[in-house]
């Protein structure tokens, strides 16, 4: 299709108008608006944007450029205070913030002075990470980045989001590993299981001082590993229909010709009977609304026996994958086991059969937009009676509080670059500062509400406390303009 000829590009300027005043107004839900105009929904909620961009600044209040709008009492103190706002929020690097201080307030410091300023809030900081109690950890995530060929060691909260280990180390094996389980034991650090990738030295050091702990598999990266294979071996066979049709022009109907069909068909058998085994593991046996352990077990034992028999067509490829999921079954589907108890526990609590409740778990594999949603909800809500919607609130709650990744690892990992990007080198003290500092700035946003104005300290002990940098013994922040 020409992009000319999308339905988006073709709609005249007082249609896109009309889109965004019913999305503005709420007179009509975005699902239809999208397929009535037959666009998507983003570029409905795009139309809304717009438009509340040109109200916003219709309505603005008019104020010369030259108009002072307030006073800022600016102190030493302040101005320690926007030296860590700068390297902390801003990114700023520490020639950055000199430069700043110079064209913005006219304030001259050195590198020195700024780095000076680090020294004192590292010192606080790190008093304040290892006084913190780590008792109400129950699932912890363990991961492992790079900076400059430097291993950093990684550990978060899965509830929470606090970064309860952020160290920089020269070698990340099980001794490396161990000691810092150590020092987390002495904060209270005993969590109900970890989830983590198979990292040898990751689980060796784990082991070593919680014996009896589990370590559960990481999802995401087996997942894409399957999924890379798929994209190659579809790759592949687009190659050998490009050489299949060049050897047609070329030699016509020779037994090269023949060979080329032949290897035509066998890579893309391959590459189909793999994507859908891929797709099988991700949707079937490795989602969390999904079937008892046992039967996903079942599932996955199958996903390799194909492959294992497709394994020689290309054992290059297919082989190093076969073999991660034979030797990862039973720690990749331990999640599936702490979800079926909390299923049991739930069916027994409200006197119900593990298939009705089961099958309530099963449902959220289904869009809550679509009409075989609602369909399966009202039967089950029949089947189950007057306790429905605990019952509904209950599994989705235990669901939402059974991790299988460390996906938020990695979503603090593509924090961390931000930093780590503006050194070369990274030490032990700036990692506990930055520590600090993630751990006590507040959300201002997400998907989960519950964390909207709240900070990873918070969320894990339910208590408030006051701003990161009264924290550090830098003052309150500057209040607002009157």
């Amino acid at each position: 299709m020409n992009p000319t000829s999308f339905p988006a590009t073709i709609l005249r300027s007082n249609q896109r108008i009309k889109l965004a005043i019913q999305a503005l107004s709420g007179t009509a839900n975005i699902s239809h608006l999208a397929a009535e105009h037959h666009v998507s929904r983003k570029y409905i909620y795009q139309q809304k944007d717009k438009a509340l961009a040109v109200l916003d600044d219709a309505f603005a209040p008019t104020t010369a450029d030259e108009t002072v709008l307030f006073y800022l009492p600016v102190t030493k103190r302040w101005l320690h205070q926007l030296i860590l706002c700068l390297t902390l929020i801003c990114h700023s690097s520490f020639r950055g913030v000199v430069e700043f201080m110079r064209d913005m307030l006219g304030v001259f410091i050195s590198e020195g002075t700024v780095h000076n300023v680090h020294q004192v809030a590292i010192q606080r900081a790190g008093a304040n990470n290892r006084a913190q109690d780590l008792s109400p950890i129950r699932e912890a995530l363990l991961d492992e980045i790079f900076h400059c060929d430097q291993p950093v060691l990684v550990g978060v909260d899965a509830r929470s989001t606090y970064c309860f280990l952020l160290a920089a180390e020269s070698h990340r094996d099980a001794e490396t590993w161990a000691i810092h389980h150590l020092y987390a034991k002495d904060q209270g650090f005993n969590p109900d299981y970890t989830v983590a990738d198979g990292g040898t030295g990751l689980r060796a050091g784990q082991k070593l001082v919680w014996n009896d702990t589990p370590c559960h598999g990481d999802i995401f990266h087996i997942q894409h590993q399957c999924e890379v294979l798929a994209n190659t071996l579809s790759s592949v066979a687009k190659g050998c229909i490009s050489a299949r049709q060049k050897l047609q022009i070329q030699a016509g109907n020779s037994a090269q010709v023949s060979a080329a069909i032949h290897a035509e068909t066998q890579s893309n058998a391959l590459a189909r009977d793999v994507r859908t085994l891929s797709q099988w593991l991700g949707h079937d046996i490795l989602s969390l609304a999904g079937p008892p352990q046992p039967i996903r077990q079942e599932l996955f034992d199958f996903v390799i026996a194909e492959l294992a028999a497709r394994e020689p067509l290309d054992e290059r490829r297919i082989r190093p994958v076969r073999i991660a999921l034979q030797n990862q079954r039973d720690d990749l589907l331990a999640f599936a086991g702490v979800l079926d108890e909390k299923l049991d526990d739930l069916a027994r609590d409200h006197h119900l059969s593990p298939y009705l409740v089961r099958q309530v778990c099963v449902l959220q594999r289904k869009p809550d937009t679509s009409p075989a949603y609602w369909e399966s909800w009202c039967r089950l809500c029949a089947q189950i009676g007057h306790q429905c919607h605990a019952v509904f609130a209950a599994v989705i709650e235990a669901m939402a509080q059974t991790p299988r990744c460390s996906s938020m690892v990695e979503n603090l990992n593509s924090r961390l670059r931000n930093y780590f990007t503006l050194r070369r080198q990274l030490g032990g003290d700036y990692l506990s500062l930055l520590q600090f500092f993630l751990n006590h700035r507040v959300f201002l946003r997400s998907r989960i509400p519950e964390r909207v104005g709240k900070s990873p300290t918070q969320l894990m002990t339910g208590n408030a406390h006051p701003h990161w940098l009264t924290l550090l013994g830098f003052g309150l922040p500057q209040p607002l303009p009157a």
